[in-house]
């Protein structure tokens, strides 16, 4: 099954790029079995070619492959800039402090984990230095210093 889904998948039109990743590699669309069996307009079309027009018309569509790459990747970069733009319009970076009280999540693969019915948050901890990029490292109320520093995502902000 596996060459036909990825027939299905070279074959599907991208939202991102406005183009089928097979038209970029092969620079025309793929005819699929059927078209052969039952011809579509574009494969009457080409059979009613000549040799000589149907090589000329390949040659131009090869031609223009590197065009169509191009605003590909234009699309494509377009399609990043707007998926940036919508992500940091839901979400908010979570600024810590040093010595704020935060929570730390337990997650199921780790060996605090108790089951879907125990506490999903651990802590108290401190926050006892705010790294670049969002990690923390933290303290337990004991003094202890965590091993590892922690995402910033992985922690909220506990209130008294």
């Amino acid at each position: 099954m596996l060459p036909y889904a990825l027939l299905g998948y070279r074959t599907t039109f991208r939202t991102s790029i406005v183009a089928t990743p097979y038209l970029l590699v092969y620079g025309t669309e793929a005819v699929i079995h059927a078209e052969v069996k039952i011809p579509s307009l574009r494969i009457i079309q080409e059979v009613e070619l000549s040799d000589v027009d149907w090589d000329r018309k390949r040659i131009d569509q090869l031609t223009l492959i590197d065009e169509k790459r191009m605003v590909a990747v234009c699309h494509g970069q377009l399609y990043r800039q707007r998926m940036i733009r919508a992500f940091h319009k839901k979400v908010r970076a979570m600024i810590f402090e040093i010595s704020q009280l935060v929570l730390k999540r337990i997650f199921p693969h780790q060996d605090e984990y108790k089951g879907k019915f125990a506490p999903n948050w651990q802590g108290p901890y401190m926050v006892r230095k705010v790294l670049s990029g969002g990690a923390l490292v933290l303290l337990e109320m004991d003094g202890t210093e965590w091993p590892k520093p922690i995402n910033s995502d992985t922690v909220k902000r506990y209130y008294m």
